[in-house]
């Protein structure tokens, strides 16, 4: 129950911003797919059944409309399986989560829900979850070809997340304003625009210098706490946690003086102060050019954010995060679907056969990977963006992907203490050392609660 209950404050950015959900029509995504030949309930060995799924608005929107492109996936399900009838009921993002708490907590779960990791994983723990490792074929590994997708989608025992698709979190500058002000030269070009934490600290002083606010170092709710988490390990190369996810580490020298650069830069107004901004805010003050940078930014911001990018005059430049080593450790964005186990075998079955047909159908998949404007873990679904050079850079940033710590004991309550940290630091009530410690304390502690 306690590990439930924490949940309630896993309160993520909306994946609309982070994902490309619902900015653009999806013009006849999932109403495109060839018609499959309708199999009757003996043909599958699917017993009749009902389920529900409940959908954040994570595709890409028809027409505008939220849950139509999901609606018309339910019915392209439907030619194949005509007897399992799917239910969908669109979700958001901010009372989604609690929502989800709220309905496990009174036995009245969903069947199948698309999320993250960080949320999924902790259900699994939790024991509400259906287990999927049957879905984990040797072949289905081979095809991802990636361990850290692998192992995300698992708490280090069982299955609990069927993996679609991943994208890096980068950050974002402006670069209308960079070329205008004859900075281009300043920006990382070359290959996968790795770069320096002193490179990144002079564009930042001659953006300020002419006048221009820079990256806020947003502090508010819990949305996008790993773009600012992962900024501050990458500045001198520490590390969130230990390699075996046993505990959190970036209070070593390092973390710290990466800790004490941001309190000097923001001083020197060189970053933003966001200490009331949340993530999605300070994504949306860059998108309306109020501001050069963002310390978080995703290929599906281009997506979500394409008509007011083109309304604000904003070209979005994305880059890794700066290190100064030049070798960034990115953290990085895992679709997937789980499956509650609402005590009802068929429902379960059917409910695997659902999620199976969204991620792995050879024309239906592909598709859902596209609408959330990302790329697939499956190798076989080959290059869907062809010929986009700037997905192309996108993609290169796997390379760089980091340890993927989301499915830590505790991590849903670990997450308001960094923040409330962050915060501390910022305000000057806390030394860099101080906020440090506190924080490694506190999640630690959230560790050995869960």
């Amino acid at each position: 129950m306690k590990k439930l209950l924490a949940l309630t404050l896993s309160l993520a950015l909306a994946m609309s911003a982070l994902s490309g959900c619902g900015a653009k029509p999806a013009s006849s995504m999932a109403a495109s797919a060839p018609a499959a030949p309708a199999s009757s309930a003996a043909e599958t060995g699917l017993k009749d059944a009902e389920i529900t799924w409940w959908a954040f608005p994570v595709f890409a929107t028809i027409d505008g409309e939220a849950g139509k492109y999901e609606k018309n996936l339910v019915a392209e399900f439907n030619k194949k399986y005509p007897n399992i009838k799917v239910n969908v009921e669109m979700i958001d993002f901010t009372s989604g989560p609690e929502k989800i708490a709220t309905a496990i907590q009174g036995g009245t779960a969903p069947d199948v829900l698309f999320d993250a990791p960080g949320r999924i994983i902790d259900y699994g723990k939790s024991g509400v979850l259906a287990n999927l490792d049957d879905l984990f074929s040797d072949d289905f590994k081979k095809d991802v070809n990636n361990d850290n997708i692998i192992a995300a989608c698992s708490d280090g025992t069982n299955y609990f997340m069927y993996p679609l698709s991943t994208g890096p979190f980068l950050m974002a500058y402006n670069k209308t304003i960079i070329d205008k002000e004859g900075l281009t030269d300043m920006l990382p070009a070359d290959g996968d625009r790795a770069w320096t934490t002193d490179e990144f600290t002079a564009l930042n002083e001659a953006l300020k210098a002419k006048g221009y606010k820079n990256a806020q170092v947003f502090c508010s709710g819990q949305g996008g706490d790993q773009g600012t988490r992962a900024f501050l390990a990458n500045l001198y190369s520490s590390s969130i946690t230990d390699k075996a996810l046993t505990k959190y580490t970036i209070n070593d020298a390092n973390g710290v003086k990466a800790m004490q650069y941001v309190m000097d830069q923001v001083a020197a107004g060189n970053l933003e102060n966001g200490s009331a901004k949340n993530g999605g805010e300070a994504i949306n003050d860059f998108v309306a050019g109020t501001v050069s940078s963002t310390l978080l930014w995703g290929a599906g911001n281009d997506l979500a954010s394409a008509d007011a990018l083109k309304a604000s005059g904003v070209e979005v430049y994305p880059v890794p995060l700066p290190s100064d080593d030049g070798k960034p450790e990115l953290e990085y964005l895992v679709n997937g679907f789980c499956v509650f186990d609402n005590k009802d075998a068929d429902k379960v079955a059917a409910s695997k056969e659902f999620i199976k047909f969204l991620c792995d159908d050879s024309v239906v998949g592909p598709q859902n990977v596209k609408a959330t404007n990302v790329f697939p873990v499956r190798s076989s679904f080959g290059d869907l963006y062809a010929g986009d050079a700037r997905k192309a850079f996108y993609n290169s940033q796997v390379k760089n992907f980091g340890t993927y710590y989301n499915p830590i004991d505790g991590f849903a309550s670990m997450r308001p203490a960094w923040f409330s940290n962050l915060q501390a630091a910022l305000a000057g009530d806390k030394t860099a050392q101080a906020a440090m410690d506190d924080f490694v304390k506190e999640a630690n502690q959230a560790i050995a609660d869960a």
